[in-house]
């Protein structure tokens, strides 16, 4: 028997409580760069952890007998075989000393589908995480949702169907349909590949879900997006459509957390960078969607050629996020690099919500003024 732990439950629903610091994090892995990313991050002492995508990188490290530290990295020709399951038992008995304190809930990417006999992909990653979905009227552990105080964190599933005419999307609009606005005023939406991203790695990788769920959740007024896959770091302006709008979501993608691959470091909008259209989407993601852009600064071309007025804040460097929701109205957004001290900051903003002048569906209207004879 494992020795016994203890955490603080989350606080409940209501328009002036929340958890004093959320961590976001994504693209862990198991490397030298994640045991400083967890260290750091564990001194900002967090109340809720958020994990979106890539967990352990397990489907790198293959039943094949060797001692390679990436098997299909070095030998990429080779049959794939099973991916290597003791792999998540070395990650979670890392991550125990946090985790057993400290709530984690995690989004699935693209190294969770882990390919395996008889057809079967994300077994890990369903078998070893809770998930609230029957609770949030989920069908699946891909997409779920749950509060934290006062606000509502919507978990979307990026590697499965999210088509307007499937269960994901009626989900998301049945779940997005019941958030009280007055309760939980804050709206937050987590999947692993970003919508908005200026590096060339994934570059509109995702475009065809952005497609289909973005003017989805504008309507409903979703205040900050978090993402990875990209494994940097890179904070938007309020955007939708790829214009700036001040009442669209601020998109923050945080894939620095230390993963086993290299580092994103150039941008689409650099000379030479920008990807070969047809060489843009991924395989598990459905068909392509990102042809040129029709109108703004980029018109007729797929890439911007400087850095894109979307684009706020963008770098290449390991590091965690840590998110404080002050009240209904603002919050503080902090980003930590791993190479400086606890107390210096790489990027830090604050996020301010304004209902009043971005109504959404599901906000309480105002009654109409009555004529006087």
């Amino acid at each position: 028997m494992s020795d016994v732990y203890y955490f603080r439950t989350l606080p409940a629903s209501g328009p002036q409580s929340y958890p004093k610091r959320i961590a976001i994090v994504g693209d862990l892995g198991l490397t030298y760069n994640t045991t400083c990313t967890i260290n750091h991050m564990s001194s900002n002492e967090p109340d809720l952890v958020l994990l979106v995508g890539d967990v352990t990188y397990a489907n790198l490290y293959l039943t094949n007998g060797t001692g390679s530290d990436c098997y299909s990295c070095s030998f990429s020709k080779t049959p794939i075989h099973e991916t290597y399951q003791p792999r998540w038992d070395y990650w979670g008995r890392f991550m125990q000393n946090l985790v057993s304190k400290v709530p984690i809930m995690v989004v699935e990417g693209n190294h969770e589908i882990e390919a395996q006999a008889g057809n079967q992909t994300f077994v890990a990653y369903s078998s070893r995480f809770a998930f609230p979905s029957e609770e949030s009227g989920s069908l699946s552990s891909f997409y779920y949702s749950f509060n934290a105080g006062g606000i509502h964190f919507i978990m979307l599933g990026a590697y499965i169907s999210y088509d307007k005419s499937g269960h994901q999307y009626k989900w998301l609009e049945k779940d997005l349909a019941n958030v009280d606005r007055s309760v939980t005023p804050w709206l937050v939406a987590t999947w692993h590949p970003p919508w908005y991203s200026s590096y060339s790695s994934h570059y509109r990788e995702a475009e065809c879900m952005r497609v289909e769920m973005e003017a989805l959740l504008y309507s409903y007024g979703v205040d900050i997006v978090f993402n990875g896959h990209v494994h940097a770091y890179e904070r938007s302006n309020r955007v939708f459509n790829y214009t700036l709008d001040p009442c669209g979501p601020v998109h923050i993608t945080i894939g620095d957390g230390g993963n086993l691959e290299k580092m994103s470091i150039t941008h689409a909008d650099e000379p030479g960078n920008c990807p070969e259209p047809s060489s843009t989407p991924d395989p598990y993601m459905g068909g392509f969607c990102a042809t040129n852009f029709t109108s703004g600064p980029a018109a007729g071309k797929f890439c911007w050629d400087r850095q894109p007025d979307y684009s706020a804040f963008r770098e290449s460097s390991f590091g965690h996020g840590i998110l404080e929701v002050k009240n209904e109205t603002w919050a503080l957004w902090t980003w930590h690099r791993n190479q400086d001290s606890n107390n210096k900051v790489g990027d830090q903003i604050y996020i301010v919500r304004q209902p009043d002048k971005c109504p959404f569906h599901g906000m309480p209207q105002p009654k109409p003024l009555l004529a006087s004879s």
